[in-house]
């Protein structure tokens, strides 16, 4: 069932967001730093400490994704616990800090090199941590703000199908039948 309207002969390219251009780039100037740092740090002693740098990363950013990940683990069983013992949660205290930064800072201390290293120490420190998530709550705030009313909804209200020729059909989805109708099993 198609809805008549017709299809553009030549639809217009949407514009490229500055991160997607500005992203290869920076990873690959990120990867040329950091193989030059080993390199200048492997000729200033020898291959030997640079190899033990490496292995020390490693192992401290598993520890601390461990120790993040238990951390995490308690808070959801305390929660839990809370939830069925019949008590409301406790909400999120504005000061209190979640284990996301200290999983990222474990992760960039397991990824081989100095600069991922350092700044993964980084965030470890409380003080970097807080700054850090109030920029990225701030940023995500106004980015909300900024938004477009009912893009993210008229996304789910349109749907595409393929033809076997390869076109795609736009239309909506209309839903007949009452909310309170009872729906069949899934099978399969």
């Amino acid at each position: 069932m198609t809805t008549g309207a017709q299809t553009p002969l030549s639809p217009a390219r949407p514009r490229r967001s500055r991160l997607r251009t500005f992203l290869p780039l920076g990873v690959a100037v990120w990867l040329v730093l950091e193989i030059w740092l080993l390199t200048m740090v492997a000729g200033a002693t020898n291959g030997l400490v640079v190899l033990l740098v490496l292995l020390a990363g490693l192992v401290l950013g598993s520890v601390v994704i461990k120790r993040a990940g238990r951390r995490a683990f308690r808070k959801l069983s305390k929660t839990l616990q809370q939830q069925q013992g019949g008590a409301m949660p406790e909400a999120a205290r504005p000061g209190s800090e979640g284990n996301g930064l200290m999983m990222l800072g474990g992760l960039l201390l397991m990824i081989p090199g100095l600069v991922s290293d350092a700044v993964g120490l980084l965030l470890l420190l409380p003080p970097v941590q807080k700054a850090v998530s109030r920029s990225a709550e701030r940023t995500f705030e106004r980015k909300l703000r900024q938004a477009r009313p009912g893009t993210l909804g008229g996304a789910f209200q349109q749907a595409r199908m393929r033809q076997p020729d390869g076109k795609v059909v736009q239309g909506e989805v209309i839903r007949d039948e009452p909310e309170d109708a009872p729906r069949p099993p899934l099978t399969h």
